[in-house]
């Protein structure tokens, strides 16, 4: 087997710590280039905030507690502390009243994953 397949392997049987990721559109997204489509997120082992690219169509968002949301989450890096985390969910917020309604529902999914 190749080495790097069975790194592969192994990365995606382990267990990793899960944090809430944000994607920022419309309105939300003002103070950021338009052509830049990042999840933000915070790592839940060094407590760095960090961004990553967004992989997945906004029409694969799905409705769910109030939000669009992508349930099945994705696999990164962390760049500060090189750990690997599953962002999951990730919250589509389109505008400010959104970002503060998300601010006060997953108040305490964001303090917890900050250590």
């Amino acid at each position: 087997m190749d080495v790097e397949l069975v790194e592969e392997v192994d990365r995606m049987e382990r267990r990793n710590a899960e944090t809430v990721g944000v994607r920022r559109t419309g309105w939300a997204a003002l103070n950021r280039d338009p052509q830049r489509d990042t999840v933000e997120f915070t790592c839940p082992y060094c407590g760095a905030r960090d961004q990553k690219n967004a992989r997945r169509e906004r029409t694969q968002y799905h409705f769910t507690d109030g939000f669009l949301q992508d349930l099945q989450g994705e696999t990164t890096q962390c760049h500060s502390c090189k750990q690997w985390l599953r962002v999951v969910p990730i919250v589509m917020l389109h505008d400010q009243d959104e970002t503060r309604r998300f601010a006060a529902v997953f108040l305490d999914d964001l303090v917890s994953s900050t250590h």
